[in-house]
């Protein structure tokens, strides 16, 4: 939560000491938007299986740089390509074993007494695309905005931690995750205050990881607040 309050408090004042300097700019006809983004998540485990749960909060940090494109006259409709930066957690009762081989196997820890922490984390090389729609002019630095998109990822890396009863242990490098990861994003909202959402088309794992028998199809579900800076 002190995380979470810090990235809160830098968005406002980035905002802030941003809206203060646009002030004194000369109108500039060719204006672009949104061209920083930061945002914070809750995450959410899709297609779980009735075993699967998730505890505690799961949260997502992410940032990045998007190259506004204007594709009509007033400006206000656009495309934006960008590159980015992703930090993900999702706590949850999938349990990740490595064998003397190096053979991973999973099962679900059905009594949450036995843990204190058993949680997957993903860092991830993001690209969004977009389609901008907003009612913004080059005067006017609060308005209404419609994004909505697609979002390709890189895992750069990931872990899964476990404290409990069974020992700890910490796994990293896990090849049964899937290294691209890809969804859908919406961004809905005025002024400094944006609606965010990513829906996962693909599962975070490969189809050779298995649970009983049958492939973990979880998919990522991102939900919370977005900050755009000029």
């Amino acid at each position: 939560m002190k995380s979470l309050l810090i990235f809160v408090s830098i968005i406002f004042i980035g905002q802030k000491g941003l809206s203060q300097e646009t002030n004194n700019k000369v109108v500039d006809s060719l204006y672009k938007e949104d061209q920083f983004y930061a945002a914070v998540t809750y995450n959410l485990l899709g297609n779980k299986p009735e075993e699967i749960s998730q505890g505690s909060f799961s949260t997502g940090f992410h940032f990045g740089y998007i190259k506004d494109m204007p594709i009509n006259k007033k400006r206000n409709v656009a495309l934006g390509l960008g590159l980015g930066y992703s930090a993900n957690s999702f706590n949850n009762n999938l349990y990740l074993n490595k064998d003397s081989n190096g053979t991973i196997s999973y099962s679900v820890l059905e009594d949450s007494d036995t843990f204190t922490k058993n949680k997957l984390s993903m860092h991830l090389l993001e690209v969004p695309f977009e389609f901008r729609w907003r009612t913004s002019n080059a005067t006017d630095y609060k308005f209404w905005r419609v994004y909505t998109g697609f979002k390709f990822g890189y895992v750069l890396s990931n872990t899964a931690k476990y404290k409990g009863d069974l020992g700890n242990s910490k796994l990293k490098k896990i090849n049964d995750f899937n290294s691209m990861q890809y969804g859908l994003t919406l961004s809905v909202g005025y002024n400094t205050w944006n609606l965010y959402l990513y829906y996962a088309l693909n599962s975070i794992f490969s189809k050779d990881a298995l649970l009983d028998g049958s492939a973990i199809d979880l998919n990522a579900i991102k939900v919370g607040l977005m900050f755009y800076i000029l």
